[in-house]
């Protein structure tokens, strides 16, 4: 699920990387696009022999993620699961709809499903935030855009948490730069290691 610039530095890194994208553009249901993303997930397990995928969500893709963990078959399949500014217990209407550039989230069922209170959030959320033995990581940072408030993108029940600002005070990164930035991916690779998070703030 690694977009553009973060496939390629963990192709760099010496790994095999294969992007999901989205159906209808992020659009549509998110509970529709976990069951894609088995699908895809078990194509790439075929491919590779591969017992587990590791996967990387960004936004909306942490969601799709956790959703294929928790009620479409990838608590077995998957080994750790990193999101990046996912809305996990959801975010304002006016925040999506700024940000999506959706004049309303009427009819757009994405967006309704990730505002505050929805019934999709409320069922991704009940009972334990982490399933089985995948190990969850979340990044988020104190100038997202989008995830309002911020610790929303985080999640309890033993998963990691990891505010870029905690260790990095003076870096600056918003939504999208969450894909970008070089210190974010020093924490996604220590994560994928299975290694504690120890942010470099340097990196580029």
């Amino acid at each position: 699920m690694a977009r553009g610039p973060l496939a390629a530095r963990r192709r760099a890194d010496g790994y095999r990387v294969w992007i999901f994208e989205l159906p209808a553009l992020g659009t549509g249901d998110i509970a529709a696009s976990a069951r894609s993303l088995n699908t895809f997930a078990d194509s790439v397990r075929a491919q590779t022999g591969a017992s587990k995928v590791d996967l990387i969500g960004h936004s909306q893709g942490g969601l799709v993620a956790r959703q294929y963990v928790k009620f479409a078959g990838g608590s077995s399949e998957v080994d750790s699961l990193v999101s990046l500014g996912a809305p996990h217990y959801g975010t304002y209407v006016a925040n999506l709809v700024n940000f999506l550039g959706f004049g309303t989230c009427i009819g757009v069922v994405a967006c309704e499903q990730m505002t505050i209170g929805s019934s999709f959030l409320s069922n991704l959320n009940a009972g334990d935030d982490t399933i089985g033995n995948v190990r969850y990581t979340n990044i988020f940072t104190a100038f997202d855009e989008l995830v309002r408030p911020v610790t929303n993108a985080t999640l309890a029940d033993g998963a990691t948490n990891v505010k870029v600002q905690s260790k990095c005070w003076a870096r600056t990164v918003g939504h999208l730069g969450l894909i970008l930035d070089g210190t974010v991916y020093s924490g996604v690779r220590q994560a994928l290691r299975g290694q504690s998070i120890d942010l470099n703030c340097w990196a580029v």
